[in-house]
């Protein structure tokens, strides 16, 4: 059978059954000249597309259920040359501006001359009704586009790569994709969205570069670098990351300590020493770092001195008759630490105030804006997420906005127009959720705080720590540079919530108490029950009817799940494909990435995209697909998101939740799986964490054993930073 000629076959696709855009395997139906019934293809094909002329080599089988099959082993795409072909092949969503209806009357008009008159003489598409000159320019940009993606996606098919990530890596580097892969493909890793080292590992591979060339030892331990930023870590110790990239280069040590000395040679990296007087053995080792991130944990460090250090703008406030207008002004009895922060916020420029849900942190936001605004002075307030930012807003009555706007992010620039030259308007800065603040974006904001204004951060020290690198809220509080606040009692109207009692027995290394009765509502529900698979349907059946049912709650917008876990039964990856189905189904959509985006689904937003001014964990629902246009809208707090079809990579689905992504956001009833089967991640805060996201409603289904392992495991994953010890000297 080996040393048999393959067969060829030439035909045209009808319709693409099955296309993954990661590898480019296809399943297609194809119309062959001479047959009347459709030949089903299977294989690699390249940005396959309807209406496409295939030129085919390989062999017939047979499957037993599908039937006679080509599987394809190589094949050469060629334009369409019948009338229905071309109309496929333009209304198939290949070339943004052309949609079916459009491809239609252009084909009616131009005939078999269509591609020629789009290639050379485009400005004649004004003869069809509907196309002016604003589309004209929309389609030659997308007729370029096309050509330069598919002339990559071939170039990446012959290095191993699949079709996916064309589009990708050419939005990030336009024209010049193909230079850059081959001058140096380790690029990919750190540059573009979705693509890991393995897969740019394995084009180098393609195009030559020695696996022990020290080209690659720099692009891996750059790349592990990266990676563990991701973990959390602002830097990570030298001889544990060279055990990293060995593992994963399977190279000689003497190789990687060479790229080590470049990379600090060129300022890339930065080789700090071991601490001197280390709060722990951890610490003693020489410590590595990517140069933006010890550049940022240095000047944050420094920034924050230096508004501890500074005098303030505003007149000695006297806390003693402070305290009686207060609570005169807001109709309330202050508690004893609400009044000892208002003595700090008095005495010092810089306070943090930290406490659980229900402790009134947002009484002392409140009385703070009042003691400034009888002042008259500037109050600026901010959160890390658009949600907590609206929440502040609603709570204060005073305008918040989002650190990123605060700071006022510029797409032109790719960075923030407020800095040390530009600083903030504003003599009180206070901050919320600051837990959820990483070391980069610290570092802009202190940067930009004048060192005159009062700075206040309120946050819970218990959550988890930030998505990105660094423990922020935790070093500055252990550092003991500036006066801590820690609210801990719970105020009798919210001591009359069972999800805050339970937060705060959860916080405690307490089991919660449970609801016994089920006459009366309650707000804080567990239900037994250990087979994954007994608990996805009672997930579904919560969301879908009973909560909506009994709370009065609309199942997608105010019902949220949350998981410890992205794979597995009632991993997020499943929880999303079956919630999708039983909350929106339908058989219309857009196929993208390996994702089905139908009108209606909630989804979210994944990678920070600053010139959307949308950010990781962002959450809308879809509110249009344009085929035509080759657009998505998303409805994201109130704004009309447009996504281009290539971007969709940035958008997953949002019925289910990881707690991590939860951060921040609140809302009406949280629904969360807690199985011994997610051993590793059952931790008290990730529990605490996800059970304060609950505003009316949460409801915990599992195992009590799984819920007295999390609640008893306080060990949280350390964090490699310097931040505390860079405050302390």
């Amino acid at each position: 059978m080996a040393n048999e000629p393959l067969a060829e076959l030439r035909g045209q696709i009808e319709r693409i059954t099955y296309a993954n855009e990661e590898n480019g395997y296809t399943v297609a139906r194809v119309k062959v000249p001479g047959r009347k019934d459709l030949v089903t293809v299977i294989g690699h094909i390249v940005n396959p597309t309807p209406g496409e002329v295939l030129s085919m080599r390989g062999e017939w089988g047979r499957h037993p259920k599908y039937g006679e099959q080509f599987r394809i082993v190589s094949c050469e795409s060629g334009v369409p040359v019948t009338g229905s072909g071309l109309e496929k092949y333009l209304g198939s969503g290949l070339i943004r501006g052309i949609g079916p209806v459009m491809a239609k009357r252009i084909v009616r008009r131009f005939k078999g001359e269509t591609l020629h008159v789009i290639e050379t003489a485009i400005g004649r598409l004004a003869e069809i009704e509907g196309i002016g000159p604003k589309r004209i320019a929309m389609i030659r940009k997308a007729w370029d586009e096309q050509k330069e993606i598919r002339a990559i996606m071939i170039f990446l098919r012959d290095h191993g790569v699949g079709a996916g990530y064309a589009a990708r890596i050419f939005r990030h580097y336009g024209n010049d994709a193909i230079a850059v892969v081959r001058e140096n493909p380790y690029r990919l890793a750190t540059d573009v969205f979705g693509i890991g080292f393995l897969t740019a590992d394995r084009i180098a591979e393609k195009l030559g570069f020695a696996r022990d060339s020290e080209f690659r030892a720099e692009a891996g331990l750059f790349y592990v670098l990266h990676a563990l930023t991701g973990e959390g870590h602002v830097y990570y110790p030298r001889e544990p990351l060279i055990e990293r990239c060995r593992e994963m280069l399977a190279i000689d040590r003497e190789i990687l300590d060479r790229a080590m000395a470049r990379l600090a040679a060129d300022r890339r990296i930065i080789l700090e020493a071991p601490d001197p007087d280390p709060a722990d053995a951890r610490e003693d080792r020489q410590a590595v770092y990517l140069a933006g991130y010890f550049l940022a944990e240095t000047l944050l460090a420094r920034h924050l001195r230096t508004l501890v250090e500074t005098p303030r703008a505003v007149r000695e406030i006297d806390a003693e008759k402070a305290i009686p207008w207060l609570e005169a002004k807001l109709g309330i009895v202050l508690a004893e630490k609400q009044i000892e922060a208002i003595r700090a916020v008095a005495g010092h420029k810089v306070l943090i105030v930290t406490g659980g849900p229900g402790t009134g942190k947002t009484t002392i936001i409140n009385a703070m804006i009042r003691v400034f605004a009888g002042l008259k002075k500037e109050i600026l307030l901010a959160a890390p997420t658009g949600r907590a930012a609206k929440r502040m807003t609603e709570a204060t009555g005073h305008e918040a906005k989002t650190i990123h706007r605060l700071l006022e992010y510029s797409f032109q620039t790719g960075g923030f127009l407020r800095n040390a030259d530009a600083p903030l308007d504003g003599d009180l800065v206070i901050i919320d959720e600051a837990s959820m603040i990483d070391t980069l974006l610290m570092h802009y904001l202190l940067k930009a705080v004048p060192p005159r204004a009062t700075f206040v951060l309120v946050g819970d020290v218990n959550q988890l720590p930030s998505v990105g690198a660094g423990n922020v809220l935790k070093d500055i509080i252990d550092a003991g540079v500036v006066p801590v606040i820690e609210l801990n009692e719970i105020f009798r109207q919210a001591g009359e919530s069972s999800i805050i009692v339970n937060a705060h027995r959860i916080n405690a290394g307490q089991m919660p108490a449970l609801a016994t009765s089920r006459e009366r509502l309650d707000d804080f529900y567990f239900i037994e029950q250990e087979d994954p698979g007994r608990v996805l349907e009672l997930i579904i059946t919560l969301v879908k009817e009973r909560i909506p049912r009994r709370f009065g709650l609309d199942p997608i917008d105010d019902v949220q799940v949350l998981t410890p876990m992205h794979r597995g039964i009632v991993g997020g990856i499943n929880l999303n494909a079956e919630l999708q189905k039983a909350l929106n189904p339908g058989e219309e959509g857009i196929s993208r990435m390996g994702r089905l985006y139908r009108a209606g689904d909630k989804v979210m937003q994944i990678a920070n995209n600053y010139d959307k001014e949308i950010f990781n964990g962002d959450i809308g629902r879809i509110s249009g697909i344009d085929r035509e246009a080759q657009e998505l809208t998303v409805s994201i707090d109130g704004r009309e998101i447009l996504y281009d079809f290539s971007e969709l990579d940035e958008l997953a689905h949002a019925y289910a939740v990881s707690i991590h992504k939860s951060q921040g956001s609140e809302y009406p009833a949280v629904v969360i799986p807690i199985l011994t089967q997610h051993y590793v991640l059952l931790q008290r805060n990730l529990l605490y964490t996800g059970v304060t996201r609950g505003k009316k409603l949460v409801v915990l289904i599992g195992t009590k054993k799984a819920l007295a392992i999390a609640i008893g495991n306080n060990r949280t994953e350390a964090r490699y930073t310097r931040l505390r010890a860079r405050l302390r000297a």
